[in-house]
């Protein structure tokens, strides 16, 4: 029988966010975060109109040619999984989620990180995602590149008893500070402000001309565990590395290299627009997305 644990699946954020916060079994084995990657491959079809077989992990939708258009089906049995294995400039990386055109090569790429604690060491990790950057950029120029980072909202306070197998105490059984990303006002720590700081420069590349250590979109946030949500006021309102910005700049810079930049091509790279009437965007896990659609059914 076929482990069907790994396959994608049509999850909303909400589902995401809640194995991601409390997670399931060992949390090394990166379960915890698989959700959220199945979740980001799901938004590039329905929201981001780009066919489901182009897709690692390949989302659980077929597409049925119509004469007014393309419908979008739900079929989990159409699921894949997995990561999809690239060439860099100096070495293979294995991407979380990737979109590759045929005769095009990859176009699109997502890398989905969490952390759940040991918050002051984050900035130690920028040198990898510069890194990573800079190797798939070296290889593929035109590659639109977004670096996505979900952190864990931990509160100043008591370890609840759900969270021993992650976060660390101190004799008196609150969190360390090391595992703090809010204190108990709700402010965020120095040591995350930091990083969205640092997450700044390495962000905004447009243009293949462009810096190859930037990615064209980052996107960072804070998920609460009370609820499991975004905290909805971190980042600022005005910084450009909000959740719900995010895929639209992936979107926009695709559209400008592979789309306006290449008319020729453009029969093989536009993005789909489904027919309203789709039989998955009818079901009720769309109302969690903004569906690429031509309108009212």
């Amino acid at each position: 029988m076929a482990d069907t644990a790994n396959l994608c699946r049509w999850v909303s954020l909400r589902d995401a966010l809640a194995a991601f916060v409390f997670p399931p079994g060992r949390w090394q084995s990166q379960s915890h975060i698989k959700p959220l990657h199945w979740h980001v491959a799901c938004r590039l079809v329905v929201e981001g109109g780009f066919p489901p077989e182009e897709i690692t992990p390949r989302p659980p939708f077929t597409v049925e040619p119509s004469a007014g258009g393309p419908r979008l089906v739900h079929r989990p049995e159409a699921a894949g999984g997995g990561e999809r294995t690239v060439l860099g400039g100096l070495k293979t990386k294995d991407i979380d989620v990737t979109v590759v055109k045929p005769d095009v090569g990859p176009c699109l790429a997502v890398s989905v990180k969490g952390t759940l604690n040991a918050f002051r060491n984050l900035t130690n990790r920028m040198e990898e995602a510069a890194g990573d950057c800079t190797n798939l950029h070296i290889a593929y120029p035109n590659l639109v590149y977004g670096f996505l980072h979900l952190l864990r909202a931990n509160r100043e306070g008591r370890r609840a008893v759900e969270e021993r197998g992650f976060l660390r105490a101190d004799a008196d059984g609150n969190l360390a500070a090391n595992d703090l990303a809010l204190r108990s006002d709700g402010s965020v720590v120095d040591a995350i402000r930091r990083y969205h700081d640092v997450l700044l420069g390495l962000s905004g590349r447009s243009g293949i001309r462009n810096d190859l250590t930037r990615y064209e979109s980052v996107g960072v946030a804070l998920a609460l565990p009370e609820r499991p949500s975004l905290m909805a006021d971190w980042p600022d309102s005005g910084s450009p590395l909000r959740f719900e910005t995010f895929f639209d700049r992936l979107y926009g810079e695709y559209d400008r290299r592979y789309v306006f930049a290449a008319p020729r091509l453009a029969a093989r790279t536009e993005r789909l627009i489904w027919r309203a009437d789709s039989p998955a965007l009818l079901e009720p896990m769309a109302d969690d997305y903004a569906p690429r659609s031509d309108g009212d059914p």
